[in-house]
């Protein structure tokens, strides 16, 4: 074994023993799937999340080629961590009065602080192993201009499924991802193989047909983009199929056959916070600003701000809602929040005009 194979090895089992359960390299190429990306972009399908068009000085778009950015790249260290707690997935479950919070938002603390913890491990093991020489490295967990997942696939980690989530084999895809890009020559895996085969069930299952083809998402029609990334109102189109998600959204995976078997967890900070799963509708949308701050502090549900959280509750309230909840949604109607008012307004000719509300589904 060379000095470039006893480093890769080290380095994986240091990932291993600072507690992540998957990890590999792939070398920093222009691998194929990056240049799908500005096609991606140019086509409208990144919606408001204008970061995502990042460009260097001569105009290319910085994900999606890693040497534009770091010339001095080799190498990609990735490694995942498996978020799944041993509850119910969405699609069985329909709790009168309750929506859904995406299952990685439940965590106690927020994914990004876990993981890079973890990363730092691996990152100063190969700062240690290459004490000698200087090297360069970044590390990034969701924060960085690399596609991350096009490195997990190259890296062995998991294969980029239709639902163009990453998809272990063994352990599933309720997986976070970190990376570390590095100037040092590592020994890559070989890349996962494709094992979704003619399988389109998350295709079939989006209520808002956002996967557009095997393996392309157009976040304009994404439940989780919409609750969460997109500001102001949501378009009256999309909020029929949003359902009862508050944020974001796990449909797509909820029904992915390699999900079926998923093991849970054993990271106390991936373990749910009190009232996540499956929140209670009413007590989100008439969350005051000091309750909001003091449930969600250090939580990714602070993305979408106390008024898209709101506005997201009032939406599945008007898709799941009973008459009973007319005179909460009659108050918020009035709500100085502009984006608040008229979601309950929607919410409240929606609940009038429909015709039969069975009784399981109302809310209490």
């Amino acid at each position: 074994m060379n000095t470039s194979s006893r480093l890769s090895e080290s380095v994986k089992k240091t990932a291993l023993a600072a507690g992540f359960d998957l990890a590999g390299i792939a070398s920093a190429h222009e691998f194929p799937e990056l240049t799908h990306f500005p096609a991606w972009i140019a086509a409208g399908h990144a919606g408001e999340m204008t970061y995502l068009e990042s460009r260097d000085d001569v105009g290319q778009l910085r994900r999606a080629s890693l040497k534009s950015v770091f010339p001095w790249s080799r190498s990609v260290v990735v490694c995942a961590i498996n978020y799944n707690t041993a509850h119910p997935y969405s699609t069985n479950v329909s709790y009168p009065g309750h929506g859904w919070i995406s299952r990685y938002a439940w965590s106690r603390e927020d994914y990004h602080d876990s993981v890079l913890r973890r990363l730092r491990r691996v990152e100063l093991k190969l700062k240690e192993a290459s004490a000698d020489e200087p090297i360069e490295t970044r590390s990034y967990v969701d924060t960085g201009p690399i596609v991350e997942r096009v490195y997990a696939k190259y890296a062995g980690v998991g294969w980029l499924g239709k639902n163009t989530c990453v998809i272990n084999q063994k352990i599933g895809s309720w997986l976070f991802l970190g990376v570390i890009v590095t100037s040092l020559e590592l020994s890559p895996d070989l890349p996962a193989p494709d094992r979704c085969g003619s399988c389109t069930r998350c295709i079939d299952a989006c209520p808002t047909n956002a996967l557009i083809a095997p393996y392309e998402l157009d976040s304009n029609k994404c439940i989780a983009y919409l609750t969460i990334e997109k500001r102001g109102s949501i378009p009256e189109e999309m909020r029929k199929g949003i359902g009862q998600q508050v944020f974001g959204c796990d449909i797509c995976q909820d029904v992915c056959p390699w999900n079926r078997k998923a093991p849970a967890t054993d990271k106390t900070e991936f373990q749910p916070r009190e009232g996540l799963v499956n929140p209670a509708l009413v007590w989100l949308a008439e969350l005051s600003e000091e309750g909001f701050r003091k449930k969600f502090r250090g939580s990714p549900v602070t993305r979408t701000k106390r008024s898209g959280l709101r506005r997201n509750a009032l939406i599945a309230i008007g898709n799941r809602g009973g008459k009973t909840l007319l005179p909460m949604v009659e108050r918020a109607s009035h709500d100085p929040d502009a984006v608040v008012a008229e979601a309950a307004q929607w919410a409240k000719k929606r609940i009038e005009t429909r015709k039969d509300v069975p009784r399981e589904s109302r809310l209490r």
